[in-house]
C-alpha cells in the first residue's frame, strides 16, 4: 500500500500545482493538467523511468476512465430539453458540420500528405473529428457559461458530433454483432426508464447523508459502461445520454450537481487530464514534427472551414461565432479512444499512434487557449438561461465591478 499512497500523492500534487498554473495563467484547470500530464512524463521517465508515473497501473486507469464518465454524465445533465427543443436545427447542423468536415479533410491530409494507408487515412480522419465534451464542459463550467444557452446549444452540438464519430467507428472499422443488438436495446430501455424511475425513487430514499442518489447514478453509469465495453463500445457515449435523459432531475437538483463535481472536479477529473497529457511522445514528435503539425492543423482548419459559416449562418454574432467554432475544434475522449482502438487493431502503427495522440491532445490545449485569449464572449458572463441578454457595456461593467 505504500506504493499506491505515494504514487496518488504524486498524482494529487500534480493536479494541485495544474490548478495553480492555471490561476496564475488564466486558462481552463484542464488544459494546465494536460500540459502538466506531459511534462511530469517527460521529466520523471528521464530522471526515473518511464513507468515510474503509473499511467498504465489499473487504479489509475480506473479512477481516469471514471472521470471521464462522470464528467460526460454532467455535461449531459447540463443540457436543458427545451433548449435543444428550440435550438434542434443549429445543434445538429453544427454538430454533423463539425464532424464531416475534419473527418473528410484530416483523413485527405493522412493519405495525400504523410503517405499513410487508406486504413489509417480512415481512423486519423475519425479520431480528429471529435469535439471533447470534457473539455468543452470543463471550460463551460471554468466561466458559467453552462447556465446560459448559449453554452447549453454548444454542448449539444458537441453531442451530435461525437455521436456522429462513434457511428463512424463502429460502421467503419468495429464489428457489428449480436452484442451490439443487446447493448442498443438495453441501453434504449433503460434511457426510456430513467427518467420515470429516478425522480420517483429519490423523493421516497433520498436526502439522506449516506448520499443515495450518487450511488445510485454510478451504478448505473458504471453498468452501462460495463455493457458498452462488452459490446465494443465506449462507456462515455451511454453517459453522455443518460446525462440528458436525467437532466430534469439530476440537473435541477443544484446541490447533488455540486457534490457530484466535487468529488469529479476534486479526485476524478485530475487522473483523466494528467494521464491524457501523458501519452505525449516528445521523442517521436521531436524526431517528425511536421506530422504532427499537419495533423493538427489539417483538423483546425477543417474545423473552421466547416462550422463557422454556419454559426453565422444561424446568425451567431461573430464573437460568439469564432468562440464556438474554436471549442468545437477541441477533441480528446474520443479522439484518444479512437487513436487506441486503432494502434491495438493494427490499423495505425506505434508513431502513427503518437502523432494521433499529440494532434488529438494538441487540440484540447491549442483552440482553447485561442478562444480564451481572444474570443470569449465577456457579455455572456454571469448570465443565466433565464435572463435577457444584457449589453456587451453593461457586462463589462459588471466585470469590472
Amino acid at each position: 500500500m505504500t506504493d499506491i499512497y505515494a504514487l496518488a500523492a504524486l498524482w494529487l500534487g500534480l493536479a494541485l500545482a495544474a490548478t495553480l498554473l492555471s490561476i496564475w495563467l488564466r486558462i481552463a484547470t484542464a488544459m494546465s493538467e494536460i500540459v502538466v500530464g506531459t511534462v511530469a512524463q517527460l521529466a520523471i521517465g528521464a530522471l526515473v523511468g518511464g513507468a515510474a508515473l503509473g499511467t498504465d497501473q489499473s487504479w489509475i486507469k480506473f479512477l481516469a476512465s471514471t472521470g471521464a464518465i462522470v464528467l460526460t454524465f454532467l455535461a449531459g445533465a447540463e443540457l436543458d430539453p427545451a433548449v435543444l427543443r428550440a435550438s434542434w436545427k443549429e445543434t445538429s447542423t453544427i454538430g454533423l458540420v463539425a464532424f464531416f468536415a475534419p473527418f473528410l479533410g484530416c483523413a485527405a491530409a493522412a493519405y495525400w500528405l504523410l503517405r499513410w494507408t487508406t486504413d489509417a487515412s480512415w481512423l486519423a480522419g475519425i479520431a480528429l473529428s471529435t469535439t471533447s465534451v470534457a473539455v468543452v464542459y470543463a471550460v463551460m463550467l471554468e466561466f458559467g457559461l453552462n447556465k446560459t444557452n448559449y453554452g447549453k446549444t454548444v454542448l449539444a452540438a458537441c453531442f451530435i458530433n461525437d455521436l456522429a464519430t462513434v457511428i463512424a467507428l463502429g460502421l467503419m472499422f468495429s464489428p457489428f454483432t449480436y452484442r451490439t443488438l443487446i447493448f442498443v436495446g438495453a441501453s434504449i430501455a433503460a434511457f426510456a426508464a430513467l427518467p420515470w424511475v429516478t425522480p420517483r425513487f429519490f423523493r421516497r430514499f433520498g436526502n439522506r447523508p449516506s448520499e443515495l442518489e450518487a450511488k445510485f447514478l454510478l451504478l448505473c453509469l458504471f453498468g452501462l459502461g460495463a455493457l458498452a465495453a462488452w459490446a465494443d463500445s465506449e462507456a462515455v457515449l451511454p453517459a453522455y445520454v443518460t446525462g440528458m435523459v436525467l437532466a430534469g432531475t439530476v440537473g435541477k437538483d443544484h446541490s447533488l450537481v455540486r457534490r457530484l463535481r466535487t468529488v469529479t472536479f476534486g479526485l476524478l477529473t485530475p487522473f483523466y487530464f494528467i494521464r491524457a497529457g501523458s501519452f505525449v511522445s516528445v521523442p517521436a514528435l521531436l524526431a517528425a514534427p511536421l506530422a504532427f503539425f499537419i495533423l493538427l492543423a489539417a483538423k483546425m482548419v477543417t474545423k473552421f472551414v466547416g462550422v463557422y459559416p454556419f454559426t453565422r449562418l444561424f446568425r451567431s454574432p461573430r464573437r460568439e461565432a469564432l468562440y464556438t467554432t474554436m471549442l468545437m475544434s477541441t477533441g480528446l475522449t474520443f479522439g484518444s479512444i479512437s487513436a487506441l482502438f486503432g494502434l491495438t487493431h493494427g490499423i495505425v502503427t506505434q508513431d502513427q499512434y503518437s502523432f494521433l495522440i499529440a494532434a488529438v491532445i494538441g487540440s484540447a490545449v491549442v483552440p482553447t487557449l485561442i478562444a480564451n485569449a481572444f474570443f470569449l464572449p465577456h457579455h455572456l458572463l454571469g448570465q443565466t438561461d433565464s435572463q435577457p441578454a444584457a449589453s456587451t457595456r453593461e457586462a463589462k461593467t459588471t466585470i469590472v465591478r
